[in-house]
C-alpha cells in the first residue's frame, strides 16, 4: 500500500515530461492542392481583406472546338475562384476548374491559418474534401469529422466559384 502513492506520483511526472517535451511536425510553406498562398501562420483578424475574385477564365478544350457532349463533359475548360472565407483558425478559399459542367479540379491558392495546428488539420482535410467533390460532382459533400470549421469554409468558398461557372 506505501507503494502505491509513489507510482502514482511517478507516473504523473512521467507524464508530464512527456506532454512538455512533445513536438509535433513542422508546418511546411506549401499549400495543400494549390500554388499560391504562403502557409505562415496569420491572425485571422489580421489578415488582410483578399481582393474579389476576377470572372470565370475560359480556354478552349484541345480537340473540342466548343462543343459539349451529352455529359456535359466536353466544351471549354473554365475556372474561378471562390470568394475568401474567414473560418475560426484561418482564411481560405477555393478555385475550381470545370469542362463543360464536369469539374476537373478544385485546389486552395490561398490558405492561412492561426497556428500550427489548424495548418496541420487543414493539411489532412483539404485532400479529402478534394476527393469528395471530384468523386461528387458537386458542392453536396460531408464535411470532414475534426475539421468542421475547415470544411464550412471550403464548402462555402466551393459553392461560390461553381456559382461563377454557372455549375450546380
Amino acid at each position: 500500500m506505501k507503494r502505491a502513492p509513489l507510482l502514482v506520483l511517478a507516473g504523473t511526472v512521467a507524464g508530464f515530461v512527456g506532454v512538455l517535451t512533445f513536438h509535433t511536425r513542422p508546418v511546411s510553406s506549401a499549400t495543400p492542392g494549390g500554388t499560391g498562398g504562403t502557409g505562415a501562420a496569420a491572425s485571422p483578424a489580421a489578415t488582410p481583406s483578399q481582393p474579389a475574385a476576377g470572372p470565370a477564365r475560359t480556354a478552349p478544350a484541345p480537340g473540342t472546338a466548343g462543343s459539349a457532349g451529352p455529359d456535359g463533359a466536353g466544351g471549354a475548360i473554365r475556372s474561378a475562384e471562390g470568394i475568401s472565407v474567414n473560418f475560426s483558425y484561418g482564411v481560405l478559399n477555393v478555385e475550381v476548374t470545370v469542362s463543360g459542367t464536369r469539374i476537373t479540379n478544385v485546389s486552395v491558392p490561398n490558405l492561412q491559418t492561426a497556428e500550427p495546428t489548424s495548418q496541420q488539420i487543414s493539411d489532412q482535410a483539404i485532400p479529402m474534401l478534394r476527393a469528395e467533390v471530384l468523386q461528387a460532382q458537386s458542392a453536396n459533400v460531408n464535411g470532414i469529422s475534426g475539421a468542421t470549421f475547415t470544411s464550412q469554409a471550403y464548402v462555402q468558398s466551393l459553392h461560390a466559384a461553381l456559382d461563377k461557372l454557372n455549375v450546380q
